[in-house]
């Protein structure tokens, strides 16, 4: 396949490097109270950047997940402090496919514009049971549950969350994290951005906000998960990038001996290993993510895909602290916001050894 861009990829690869590096601010802290870039979000919806795989009579330009993607590796390059993956690919992209014209007025139209973040706590892995209990009412669904590492819920319109009825069948349902019965706690998570914890008691969810009813036609999850997945390769490759530049720049300005200690051999050789390793990351990812995008087979492609992006990542970024020395712990200097997102979207993914076996499983079956 031909991995180079066209003249439209390019154009937004650039617009969306532009807004985001020039907006974001890399040496705010991750645990900020007020983490979210409001400015920035709506900076991008302005430029048409978060409607870009939105359909056009949604706000967006009807684009596909390829050009999304441009946007979400610029976002985790530049350590953006806005949730492109949670509010557009885990939110906002299974509502205008498979939401009512009402729903996509209400929620999506918004998001591609920049005026409100919808968040998501729907997990990758098909194999995991649902976290919340599902029970139909007269008027819609009462949801009972716990999840975590909710990014943004104390911000979000509505939580995109996956339930299952008694009967075992999952659904999808947009849970506004201020209902009745509905509690979020403050957790620490790896990568130090605010996250939650979801609660749910019997939580009531009108009919309006049902997504995927369980039981009906749509496999709502099974469309959502591969392209959560996809793209949060995409963001593990911003972030090796970006972590890969920093080091890039400092050897080659760091001064030992009355040389630049990019000159020393040992010194070269790791960053060329870590070159190699994202180089690694980046053909695998853009190859699941293009066929998905085209409707072809990806499950053996993503699978690889996913396990470079969790094998290959930690080696990258370690190489870019190790090579900053001491520099590297001072939570002032922004190299450490690479490390730790690789670290928390690896957890997210899955062990190599997961993702080894689940790709066993697919050329066992095949």
């Amino acid at each position: 396949m031909d991995f180079s861009l066209d003249e439209q990829q390019l154009e937004i690869q650039q617009l969306a490097t532009t807004v985001i590096a020039g907006r974001a601010d890399a040496a705010r802290p991750e645990t900020d109270g007020d983490w979210f870039d409001g400015a920035l979000w709506a900076d991008l919806g302005k430029a048409g950047l978060l409607g870009l795989a939105l359909p056009e009579d949604d706000g967006g330009a009807g684009l596909g997940l390829v050009e999304l993607a441009l946007v979400v590796e610029a976002a985790a390059k530049g350590a953006g402090h806005i949730p492109v993956v949670d509010a557009l690919v885990g939110a906002a992209a299974p509502i205008a496919h498979f939401g009512t014209p009402e729903q996509r007025a209400r929620l999506v139209a918004p998001v591609a514009a920049g005026e409100l973040v919808l968040g998501c706590a729907v997990g990758l892995r098909a194999d995991v049971p649902p976290p919340f209990e599902a029970h139909s009412t007269s008027d819609g669904w009462t949801l009972t549950g716990r999840v975590n590492h909710v990014l943004l819920a104390d911000q979000a319109i509505r939580v995109l969350v996956e339930a299952a009825d008694g009967e075992g069948r999952a659904g999808l349902f947009l849970v506004d994290p201020r209902a009745a019965g509905a509690t979020l706690d403050r957790q620490n998570a790896v990568d130090r951005r605010p996250r939650w914890q979801l609660t749910l008691v019997d939580t009531p969810v009108a009919a309006e906000d049902v997504l995927v009813a369980p039981g009906s036609h749509a496999e709502g999850g099974a469309w959502l998960r591969p392209r959560l997945l996809a793209l949060r390769c995409v963001e593990q490759l911003g972030s090796c990038r970006g972590a890969l530049e920093m080091a890039a720049r400092y050897v080659s300005e760091r001064q030992q001996f009355e040389r630049p200690v990019g000159t020393f051999q040992a010194v070269a050789h790791r960053v060329a290993d870590a070159y190699i390793d994202t180089e690694g990351i980046a053909l695998t990812t853009w190859q699941a993510l293009w066929r998905l995008d085209q409707g072809l087979s990806y499950e053996e492609e993503l699978n690889i895909a996913a396990w470079w992006a969790v094998h290959a990542s930690i080696r990258v970024v370690e190489a870019a602290m190790h090579l900053h020395g001491g520099l590297s712990v001072d939570l002032d200097y922004p190299l450490h916001k690479y490390f730790l997102a690789v670290k928390h979207t690896r957890a997210a993914i899955g062990t190599p050894g997961q993702r080894l076996a689940d790709l066993g499983d697919l050329i066992a079956a095949s």
